[in-house]
């Protein structure tokens, strides 16, 4: 999740670990994600969104509650954070590539390159 690596980054640039960083982390989000748009924009590049579901919860929690990635300062998070989280977020509306990671990872490199070559994003999402 985008916030907590920029919880990381601000810790780094020494922000005291106890404030909270919640919304900064999102402010900080959304200023990297406009100067990305920008830069698109400003070089007529078009953007592409890719989401990445796990539409099996019992695949998703075993994923979680067994991986280490071994971060300083970054406390791996509960299946209850988890859960907290998705009941705080608004769903995505934005034109979009869905893919379920329950799927192989061939074919869903294969569907993201392809929807990725085709150029512009479809008026819906697209789910496979």
């Amino acid at each position: 999740m985008i916030p907590h690596a920029h919880r990381l980054v601000m810790w780094r640039a020494g922000v005291n670990r106890a404030q909270p960083t919640g919304l900064a982390a999102y402010l900080v989000a959304e200023a990297v994600a406009d100067g990305v748009l920008a830069l698109a924009d400003h070089h007529r590049v078009s953007v592409a969104f890719i989401e990445v579901v796990c539409s099996d919860w019992r695949v998703h929690r075993r994923r979680l509650e067994h991986r280490s990635r071994g971060i300083v300062g970054f406390e791996e998070p509960t299946w209850e954070a988890v859960q907290q989280r998705r009941f705080e977020y608004e769903p995505w509306t934005d034109h979009r590539l869905v893919l379920d990671s329950t799927a192989d990872l061939a074919s869903n490199v294969t569907k993201a390159q392809e929807y990725l070559a085709a150029g512009a994003p479809p008026s819906q999402p697209v789910r496979h």
